[in-house]
């Protein structure tokens, strides 16, 4: 991956858990299975014969182009997980995202108000977590999604601690 642009130099980036594509997975077949659904709702009404309009080809084309646009991101999600990375250095914690408009998020332990966990059923399942990191400003408040539950309780106590420390000195 190429980010050298907008990458600090000398950075060892730590990614989450490859598992962290089965939970994107499972978001991405229930929503659209729900929008292929309810697109194909004109289709089956027109071929029931319940309505005369739209025309069948458009009632088909529509939910087909809703399933090829839910193809093309299956096949992103491997990279766009993959494109997930953090860095802790001594006076922050960087955050990368992003396979076409790459981020690179800096939050200064000082500016951490507080660190939350959250875990869903699908990544309780997979012993992942969320850390959230809330900060004074809504704008940098930032997320490690798919961390092993081990890393995040890990990364919580010492982002709090580091957080606390830089608070106190200032």
């Amino acid at each position: 991956m190429r980010t050298e642009a907008i990458d600090p130099p000398g950075i060892d980036w730590l990614r989450v858990s490859p598992k962290y594509v089965k939970v994107r997975l499972a978001g991405w077949a229930l929503g659209n299975l729900i929008v292929v659904s309810l697109l194909s709702i004109p289709l089956v009404l027109v071929l029931t014969g319940v309505w005369t309009w739209p025309p069948v080809w458009l009632g088909v084309a529509i939910p087909a182009a809703a399933l090829l646009l839910a193809l093309w991101r299956l096949v992103l999600i491997p990279r766009q997980v993959r494109s997930i990375g953090y860095a802790e250095r001594e006076d922050d914690l960087l955050i990368r995202r992003g396979i076409f408009f790459q981020r690179t998020l800096v939050v200064p332990y000082g500016r951490m108000q507080y660190v939350d966990i959250s875990v869903g059923p699908v990544e309780r399942s997979l012993g992942l977590c969320t850390l959230k990191l809330h900060t004074a400003s809504a704008a940098t408040n930032a997320e490690i999604p798919g961390l092993p539950a081990s890393e995040g309780a890990r990364l919580r106590e010492q982002l709090s601690a580091r957080g606390e420390a830089r608070l106190a000195g200032l």
